[in-house]
């Protein structure tokens, strides 16, 4: 009976990925503009696809030598054998959902722009529905990746014997656990490379055009302003769509694999492995759903648009919160609705830190404005006062993220069952990611919102479509931290069900875990754990400074060798650019 809702995750995944196409129709059926936008909108999609077509020849190399490494292993029964495979799907999937976010992307900036040129609600519809196409390809092939293997692997070990001695849910979570290591292998290669390709283009694009030259910001005659445009795509859209798309797929196979360690012996490891797929499947149909509540008026300020997405985002938790009441009494039954309240403390958490974000982000709220006003004192006070604020701003999101591991805990049972308290723990995790579609959405629509007034301001547009341009890309700034808060946040929830799922196989094959804080291995562990984040932001911000210098030794030759651009008698060669900070970005990852 349980059995048969597993259908539900497919469907969802036919779902996310038929009404993404709709959208793909909608826009690609609205005019792109003159000749000029279509111009700039084409040279920003061919910088993307040259960065990408790079960065996945590097990150092929690295998953061709891991799958051998994984397949040696299978074959000396170190491993079940499909783990190889799981591992070069979850990679590929991740590849594919950041490739295709980012194709509609550099295709829906003109498209936007144009738009704007009618009002701020069509524009704000497009770059919308470019991110929603982002975010619902990421649930849609992750469901669609989840399925196949769990379909596959119940088919297969129903007639063939299961390896290490497990039991058949057990070897087909451990498998799918892997599928997870390949989408996090991706996203590592797509948040790095990206991020420093976006903040070398940026940092190099702000410093020669608008601090030595004195031109505003995407200016044409910026020899670096089409590779600025091109770090917005393949760093907020495909680096986050892959970052997402690992912690949203974790979260599932994590809570699978926990829910057999602690339901399987209560005969109810089935329904527990039912549970995340449903919810998921649930959560496809309310971003859907949630995307029509999407829209808002002319003349609109901040605060007003801040309200559209916020619609969206909170109809899509509502429906999410009252539904998973239904699935969970039916799969469970009453005994174990403490497993709902956890699931609601996931949704819950994942709201309020969206929130916060915004708190801190936008200009509405005391903590930008303050910013703002510390300018009036010079750039040193700005500096000051932008880490004051940004250090703080960490404060609510690890408060709540706490809040959520404890009571999704003891609300699943964890105080007389760890094992169930820990399913709690991955299951809120599947709560705060169920409406990844719209989630993702929010945040993939800014830089669609910042490559639209960059086309604007190149191609001279009119006074109120830039205005409407600067309001819909605003809104961008605060909707990509808020992308970057939530996806830190279920990453957390995430990393902790990985972590317990991971040493309850390793004791399922007769290893032994002492994760004591006497153990001296654990405190050693902690204290490199708590390093490593200081070592890799050095390594990446050392990288982002030499990639941004050669852009800058770039733009000053180009600004003195080349006559006329200063004048707009002669374009800058704003490929060389792109090419510069493509090599940079990927040598130094």
């Amino acid at each position: 009976m349980h059995l048969d809702l597993l259908i539900l995750a497919p469907i969802g995944s036919i779902l996310a990925l038929s009404f993404a196409g709709y959208l793909v129709m909608k826009i690609l059926k609205t005019s792109e503009g003159t000749s000029e936008m279509i111009a700039i909108a084409e040279a920003v999609r061919e910088g993307s696809y040259a960065y990408l077509k790079r960065q996945y020849s590097g990150v092929a190399i690295f998953f061709g030598a891991m799958f051998l490494v994984l397949i040696g292993l299978a074959l000396a029964g170190k491993l079940p054998i499909f783990v190889p495979f799981a591992f070069l799907t979850g990679g590929f999937f991740s590849g594919l959902a950041g490739f295709i976010g980012m194709s509609i992307a550099t295709r829906s900036s003109a498209r936007t722009t144009n738009a704007a040129k009618s009002s701020l609600n069509a524009g704000l519809n497009i770059a919308f529905s470019s991110g929603a196409v982002m975010g619902l390809v990421v649930v849609g092939l992750g469901l669609l990746d989840l399925s196949i293997w769990y379909y596959f692997l119940d088919w297969w070990y129903s007639s063939h014997a299961t390896p290490l001695g497990m039991d058949k849910l057990g070897a087909i979570t451990s498998t799918m656990l892997c599928f997870g290591m390949g989408a996090s292998c991706q996203a590592l290669f797509a948040r790095v490379g990206g991020g420093i390709f976006t903040k070398a283009a940026d940092v190099g694009a702000d410093l020669v055009g608008k601090v030595e030259a004195g031109i505003p910001e995407d200016d044409p005659r910026n020899p670096a302003v089409i590779a600025d445009n091109v770090g917005d795509n393949v760093g907020d859209v495909a680096g986050m769509g892959a970052d997402l798309y690992e912690s949203y797929v974790g979260s599932i196979v994590a809570t699978a694999a926990l829910g057999v360690a602690a339901f399987g012996r209560l005969g109810l490891g089935l329904q527990s492995v039912t549970i995340p797929m449903v919810m998921a499947a649930v959560g496809v149909m309310a971003s859907i759903i949630g995307t029509f509540f999407v829209k808002t008026k002319e003349k609109a300020c901040q605060g007003t648009l801040l309200t559209a997405l916020r619609r969206g985002v909170f109809s899509s938790s509502i429906i999410v919160a009252i539904v998973s009441f239904f699935v969970v009494k039916y799969i469970l039954g009453m005994q174990y609705i403490g497993v709902y309240w956890a699931v609601l403390s996931g949704l819950v958490a994942g709201v309020l830190i969206g929130l916060s974000t915004e708190y801190f982000t936008s200009s509405k709220y005391k903590p930008t404005q303050a910013v703002a006003a510390s300018s009036l004192t010079g750039p040193a006070t700005v500096i000051i006062s932008g880490m004051s604020v940004g250090m703080l701003s960490t404060a609510v999101p690890v408060l709540v993220v706490s809040a959520a591991i404890m009571a999704s805990y003891y609300f699943a049972g964890g105080a007389a069952n760890a094992a169930l308290g820990l399913y709690g723990v991955a299951i809120s995790a599947v709560g705060m990611l169920s409406t990844l579609g719209i989630t993702l959405a929010t945040d993939a629509y800014g830089p669609v919102a910042d490559n639209a007034g960059g086309n604007a301001e190149m191609t001279h547009q009119p006074k109120e479509v830039r205005q409407r341009t600067d309001a819909l890309d605003s809104l961008g700034n605060t909707t990509a931290a808020t992308g970057k808060g939530f996806a830190i946040g279920s990453a957390a929830l995430t990393a902790l069900a990985l972590i317990a799922a991971y040493r309850d196989q390793i004791l399922i094959m007769g290893g032994n875990v002492n994760p004591s804080m006497m153990n001296p291995k654990t405190l050693i562990g902690l204290l490199i754990g708590g390093m490593l984040p200081f070592v890799f932001c050095s390594l990446t911000m050392s990288a982002v400074g030499r990639a941004a210098g050669a852009i800058v030794v770039e733009v000053r030759r180009q600004f003195k060798e080349i006559a006329g651009i200063m004048e707009g008698r002669t374009k800058p060669d704003y490929a060389r650019c792109v090419n510069i900070v493509t090599r940079s970005a990927q040598k130094e990852m």
